[in-house]
């Protein structure tokens, strides 16, 4: 696997010759990455390459991996020491003079724990970006709390860890490790990354796997149990720390870095929803974070002491930096979403066919917290439409990350009343929109193949029969089994698919639903009364939001927000009989 316009050079430390590529302008800031285990540099590719644009980018193979040379005798050749050495030995060469931005994954991280909280290495490193790898410092104090004060939690949390670990016990084995890596295993381990990781399938990992990991078991034999019975007291990080914790990481639980605060004075927690090996199935999130934690420890470098930039508000660590599109933004629910993304971080753009509404959404956002926001005017109906503004945003903004199909209008009235004009425009906006919104943007996150979530408002109406609500209620039930046609279909993709039933809230919806077999004065009375019940109920749209930015988290399939969707939802399972019933009654309207 080749590293498009990288350079390479030798730097020889310890005895061995380490292999170094540099990638970018070398004029600029340095990032150093650091692969982990059984990897070599290459597991950096797509994020290298985009970091590249604006950084002077720095990769090598650790000792004994890839084209490095392994040291001889391998025992006692890879304690974090020695690894220290390297790391020095690769920042003189590269960066003489002016500290670097260290980035680690898995193993790399590890040894760069080392490197951030050691005394020597002050004043080489500005920043370090740790993902999937903890300190054995930290890990051995974690460890030595849990097992002097035990509780039921904290028992549970080792056990847990402590099966999360199976593979270091294996890795301590003589031998089998290293035939196991020479042999099958090392056949069929690109298969496997690629099935159970979501790994794309390509050239990698490179052709020296094999070596690499029988090598890289020594990583864990000379340091894990002398650390982690033995865990330095002195393990303060001195530069800023940027955690990444991925979701679904197999081997590590969230829980190890509870007390990390303790240990890194400066330090900004994200969350990434990925497994293990996130530098291959999520480099852009994790390209366009390295860059803005560099960025803003350049920045706060020239101007007095190093600081961490932390984006606030709740689920911070989540979007932070993510790019979330909301349809119906320039009021009601859609506003409040947009809102709640801004607030956690997030980049939103809010979209409308009230064009001033959707921009002064996008400038509120501004103000709360988003990164960035623009508002863009688009009918959801219109097909082509919604195809040219998802071409834009892709452009102009990126891929989306979280879609949220909001945009909804309301209608009332009997069957024979409704005309197949009222059919056809509340299919158009609650039912096409969404179909169109899922296509055009639910497309290109599957071709970027880094994973997403879809949000379609549905109601408690697609669940709960209604005399009063024929149309709305079958645009709103076919909205929910498509949310849940797309969450089979694009689970495959690690996108997840979400449908919110909000249920009665005070929004303006009612101030604009038609109401079907009435003339104008009428209308105008029902649309009043009904206002006006929903303004008694006064459920607010920011607890929908809420429930939105809590769906994505969680990844859940349908969620009932207000008290009577929930109820609706369980008659609908369990005493459908029961709705059937209420919904002959006719509305006191």
């Amino acid at each position: 696997m080749s590293l498009p316009g990288a350079r390479e050079r030798r730097v020889r430390t310890g005895g061995i010759e380490l292999c170094v590529a540099e990638m970018g302008d070398a004029s600029r800031p340095t990032v150093v990455l650091v692969h982990g285990y059984p990897d070599s540099k290459e597991v950096w590719a797509d994020v290298a390459e985009q970091l590249a644009e604006r950084w002077h980018v720095v990769l090598y193979d650790v000792r004994g991996h890839g084209r490095s040379s392994a040291p001889k005798p391998l025992r006692g050749g890879f304690t974090l020491e020695k690894l220290t050495d390297d790391f020095l030995a690769v920042v003189d060469a590269v960066s003489p003079g002016r500290p670097v931005h260290l980035v680690g994954h898995d193993w790399g991280s590890v040894q760069s724990w080392e490197f951030a909280t050691v005394k020597r290495t002050e004043g080489r490193i500005a920043s370090f970006t740790s993902m999937s790898g903890p300190s054995l410092d930290h890990f051995g104090h974690w460890i030595k709390q849990r097992m002097n004060r035990p509780t039921p939690r904290r028992v549970g949390q080792l056990l847990g860890q402590g099966a999360k670990s199976w593979y270091v016990y294996m890795l301590h084995t003589p031998v089998l490790p290293e035939l196991a890596w020479r042999g099958p295993l090392g056949r069929r381990w690109p298969r496997i990354l690629e099935r159970l990781e979501k790994v794309p399938a390509g050239d990698y990992p490179t052709a020296s796997l094999p070596g690499d990991a029988a090598h890289g078991a020594w990583l864990y034999r000379d340091n894990v149990r002398a650390r982690l019975s033995r865990p330095r007291a002195d393990a303060y990080a001195h530069v800023p720390v940027q955690l990444i914790t991925p979701t679904g990481d197999v081997f590590l639980s969230e829980k190890l870095y509870d007390q990390l605060d303790a240990w890194v004075p400066q330090l900004v927690r994200r969350s990434l929803e990925g497994k293990h090996w996130v530098p291959r199935t999520r480099p852009d999130q994790l390209a366009a974070w390295i860059s803005e934690f560099v960025a803003a420890n350049e920045e706060a470098g020239q101007v007095g002491p190093v600081r961490a930039p932390a984006p606030t508000g709740a689920y911070a660590d989540r979007f932070g930096g993510r790019l979330v599109l909301v349809t119906g933004a320039a009021g009601g629910i859609g506003r409040a979403t947009a809102f709640a993304f801004a607030e956690a971080g997030a980049r939103v753009v809010a979209v409308d066919r009230d064009a001033e509404g959707a921009a002064r959404t996008a400038e509120m956002a501004r103000l709360i917290g988003a990164q960035d926001a623009w508002g863009e005017a688009v009918d959801v109906s219109d097909e082509q439409a919604m195809e040219k503004l998802a071409e834009k945003v892709a452009a102009e903004y990126g891929i989306v990350d979280v879609l949220v199909n909001n945009a909804g209008i309301g209608l009332s009235g009997s069957f024979l009343d409704t005309t197949s004009e009222d059919w056809k425009n509340v299919l158009d906006v609650n039912l096409w929109g969404v179909i169109h919104g899922c296509r055009a943007f639910g497309r290109q996150m599957a071709e970027r193949g880094q994973g997403g979530h879809i949000v379609n408002t549905a109601s408690a109406a697609a669940y709960q029969p209604s005399r009063a609500l024929p149309a709305y209620s079958t645009s709103k039930a076919a909205v929910l089994m498509l949310s849940e046609c797309l969450r089979a279909e694009f689970a495959e993709r690690s996108i997840g698919v979400s449908a919110i039933c909000p249920g009665i809230v005070n929004t303006n919806i009612t101030a604009t639903t038609h109401f079907a077999g009435a003339d104008a004065v009428e209308e105008t009375r029902l649309r009043k009364r009904t206002s006006r019940l929903y303004g008694l109920r006064n459920y607010p749209p920011e607890r929908v939001a809420d429930a939105v930015l809590k769906a994505v988290v969680r990844n859940q399939a349908v969620v009932p927000v207000t008290p009577e969707a929930r109820g609706a939802r369980f008659l609908s399972r369990f005493g459908p009989g029961v709705l059937r019933g209420i919904a002959r009654m006719k509305p006191p309207l």
